[in-house]
């Protein structure tokens, strides 16, 4: 079967075209623009992907090779309902879906069980930890995470796996597509207005998703806004009975998600000894663009929601203590409005803030756009704030405070053309 990836580069797509090869599909794909993630995809086998998604390009591949199905991203028809490539499948009868459809029959043909990892925030990290460890302890995996990891590929299907762990997203509602066995949640707060119009929408999607699950794991703060229980289907842990369980990892946030993997795994097999699970857990050696150190006192977070935001900070400071700079670009100008209330006093206590561009995708283009210089007189704790640019002046002022011994923290979204790229170029040693 072939199948074709629209928006392949995407972090939620492009893992699923690599296990989609892994597990014997003939795999192409198309993007709107180059990216590091489609280099990768390239550099893992997947070469037949067209960067421009004209519909020329689809109509040429299905000429050459029939196409049998169309996977596209939840943000292609958000971002244009009219699609160019989705009107051409249309025209040539090509099945088109969103990735939840395809991934169930995957899980289906391949009789795959789905740990899902769900949450506002750190659900990323969480899955990779579940993969980690999963690894660690020999037990063979089928997974998609939405970022780079060294200890594997972003996607992989293992013919020996009896499970896939998944990073469920609740963007367009995905996560609500399936049925998990088990289910972790790592943090509830509210996000995607464009989705969920007020919070109670965004909760009420959150106790399905646990509805559904045969199993789910989750802090009890989180039960508390979900307004659950503990019961013998549902496991709310309360922090203090964990101390101790998983605590040598850096950053407040990373040491909950990691004692709610390894909870969540001994509950496969209660046989095995959680101190050893917990020893090998505070190993875990992390996950690109997480904290990700890209040169001496330069770190890199995809960090775009308050939530994710004060954790990164409370790392940075667990590092650094007062030493800390931070460089941020939002992802959306749409939800710089909506979290703007927050974003006033977001950076109380750092150095010095700088405010490049906002990436922008799926914009409610009626919102004024917040600018730098606008998101700048917002602000106010940091004594220091500077509208800035990805130029020469910024990587001058970045490198300066670096060499002054100040943990320079990059807040960055998005992927071609986002700071996280801007500073691999210039920093990347």
């Amino acid at each position: 079967m072939h199948i074709y990836f629209s928006g392949i580069g995407g972090t939620g797509i492009g893992p699923l075209a690599l296990i989609a090869k892994q597990a014997g599909f003939e795999v192409s794909g198309s993007d709107k623009q180059n990216s590091s993630y489609v280099e990768y995809l390239v550099k893992n086998g997947i070469t037949d992907i067209s960067i421009g998604q004209t519909g020329k390009e689809l109509e040429t591949l299905h000429a050459k090779h029939s196409v049998d199905w169309l996977v596209f991203s939840s943000s292609l028809p958000k971002e244009n309902p009219n699609h160019p490539e989705l009107i051409k499948a249309k025209e040539l009868g090509i099945k088109s879906t969103k990735r939840d459809e395809f991934l169930n029959y995957l899980l289906q043909e391949k009789n795959l069980k789905m740990i899902a990892v769900a949450g506002t925030h750190g659900k990323t990290t969480t899955t990779a930890m579940t993969i980690w460890l999963m690894k660690q302890l020999g037990i063979s995996v089928s997974y998609s995470v939405g970022a780079k990891i060294s200890f594997g590929e972003m996607g992989e299907f293992n013919p020996k796996s009896e499970y896939f762990v998944y990073e469920a997203d609740e963007y367009d509602r995905n996560f609500l597509s399936f049925n998990p066995a088990l289910s972790i949640i790592s943090g509830v707060g509210y996000d995607h207005a464009d989705i969920y119009p007020t919070k109670q929408n965004y909760l009420d999607a959150f106790n399905d998703f646990v509805e559904q699950s045969d199993k789910c794991f989750l802090w009890d703060d989180d039960a508390d806004k979900l307004d659950i229980v503990s019961n013998e289907k549902i496991l709310v842990m309360n922090r203090p009975d964990y101390l101790g369980l998983a605590d040598n990892l850096l950053g407040e946030v990373n040491r909950n998600n990691a004692k709610l993997v390894v909870q969540a795994i001994y509950s496969l097999d209660e046989s095995r000894d959680i101190v050893e699970l917990s020893e090998t857990m505070n190993r875990f050696p992390g996950v690109s663009r997480r904290f990700e150190k890209i040169s001496r006192n330069i770190y890199s977070d995809y960090a775009h929601t308050p939530e994710k935001i004060r954790g990164a900070l409370q790392m940075a400071r667990e590092v650094a203590g007062d030493s800390v700079v931070v460089v941020y670009e939002g992802l959306h100008n749409t939800r710089q409005h909506f979290i703007r209330k927050e974003l006033k006093t977001m950076f109380e206590g750092i150095l010095e803030l700088y405010i490049v561009p906002s990436y922008l995708a799926r914009e409610d283009e009626s919102l004024e756009m917040l600018t730098p210089e606008i998101l700048c007189e917002l602000m106010e704790k940091p004594a220091l704030r500077h509208p800035a640019k990805l130029d020469e002046s910024l990587k001058s002022s970045i490198s300066n405070l670096a060499s002054q011994d100040n943990l320079v923290l990059c807040l960055t979204a998005g992927g071609g053309g986002s700071l996280d790229e801007w500073l691999r170029k210039e920093f990347n040693s």
